[in-house]
């Protein structure tokens, strides 16, 4: 019943229903009051003799006998249609303001909300995102409304401060390899340097790096026009982790790193495939891994587990999860893990974009699976992809 109450319609039409028996209610009592009125004017005209009769009457239930009605008709004075008019008149005078009242007081009540959305809608467009519709009092379906609407400029508001942000960082981790670049062939037209072989490694070293960010912004931009190519096929995630984790041996050698790797024992039952780009998900994990060997190294440890599990809803998922032992994430990225250009422009940056996590993100959003991250059981951050088992 209350849920029904809380259709817009249905109370809208409450509103107008009340507001028209309230009218109707004013009417007749003018129409009434006018009536007292004439009747206490006919009855101080009666001759004493006469009223006594009439009280007598009216006493005994008897104001509607003949002799009641001989009364009124020998002592009433005026044009009854007339009377009746005049009734009708007051009656409408005083109705009639009054139901306007009510009418404008419910639409003023209803249409506030509206009013408020129109103006903060006027104030986005011309640029101001700090401004949100304010609820009132709202119920139901229109309260519904302008919750989503305030959460349609938080989106946008959020979407601006995202914007401003990456062509920010983009201009900066731009500027510094082309500024490398720059005085360094500078240096070496000018004779300053020699053209050696260490120093076209220098050189093409800024070019990769430039390189890396263009792709990873092209993958980015793919991804969020819905239109990145993907060749989904079945495989098995616990193979696929061996296979890139056995890539990085090197890497983690060269870094002291202690590797905890738990897998399934595969066996063919395909308990941990899934449908899915293969060299897509070899970026995932290849990105998450780079990801702990650029900022959790000093921790010298990497946890990765492919492990099966089962919601509450019953549905089967094969779950990806990547551990290191290091800082964790900074307090102003626990919110929002995932943000492009992590950090701010300006500060040193180890190897990469800064988009790794980004990509992971858009990549498994982009193929069915979901991403999260958390804190590690030794202290450090921790990064849990799931995706539906076939």
């Amino acid at each position: 019943m209350a849920l029904g109450l809380n259709r817009i319609w249905v109370r809208f039409g409450l509103w107008i229903t009340a507001a028209v028996l309230m009218t109707i209610t004013s009417l007749a009592a003018g129409v009434l009051l006018f009536s007292e009125l004439q009747y206490r004017e006919f009855y101080k005209q009666l001759p004493t003799p006469v009223r006594n009769e009439l009280d007598a009457l009216n006493a005994q239930d008897l104001d509607s006998s003949p002799r009641a009605l001989q009364i009124y008709i020998e002592y009433w004075e005026g044009d009854r249609l007339f009377g009746e008019k005049w009734s009708l008149l007051i009656g409408l005078a005083i109705s009639l303001p009054f139901g306007l009242g009510v009418g404008f007081w419910i639409s003023r009540r209803i249409t506030s909300p509206l009013a408020s959305m129109v103006e903060v809608t006027a104030r986005v467009e011309g640029g101001d995102l700090s401004s949100r519709a304010v609820k009132g009092n709202a119920h139901g379906e229109m309260a519904e409304m302008i919750d989503a609407f305030n959460g349609m400029v938080d989106s946008l508001e959020t979407l601006e401060a995202e914007r401003l942000a990456t062509a920010a960082s983009i201009s900066h981790e731009l500027r510094t390899p082309l500024t490398v670049l720059q005085a360094r062939l500078h240096a070496i037209c000018d004779g300053v340097l020699e053209a050696s072989p260490a120093e076209m490694k220098t050189l093409l070293s800024q070019v990769e790096h430039l390189g890396r960010l263009v792709g990873d912004l092209h993958t980015l931009s793919m991804a969020d026009a819905g239109q990145l190519s993907l060749r989904k096929e079945r495989l098995d995630l616990a193979a696929l982790v061996g296979e890139v984790v056995e890539d990085q041996h090197p890497q983690l050698q060269k870094l002291d790193m202690a590797l905890s790797l738990d897998l399934p024992v595969q066996e063919g039952d395909g308990s941990t495939d899934i449908r899915a780009d293969a060299d897509r998900m070899r970026q995932i994990i290849s990105n998450l891994i780079g990801n702990v060997l650029r900022h959790a190294s000093r921790g010298r440890w990497l946890g990765v587990q492919v492990r099966c599990e089962t919601d509450v809803q019953g549905q089967p998922w094969v779950v990806l999860s990547v551990s290191d032992a290091g800082p964790g994430l900074p307090d102003e990225l626990r919110a929002h893990p995932f943000q492009r250009f992590a950090q701010a422009p300006g500060k040193r940056r180890r190897e990469g974009s800064g988009l790794g996590l980004s990509i992971v993100k858009a990549l498994v959003t982009s193929q069915g699976g979901q991403v999260e991250a958390g804190t590690s059981e030794r202290g450090g951050a921790r990064f849990t992809v799931r995706f539906p088992r076939l």
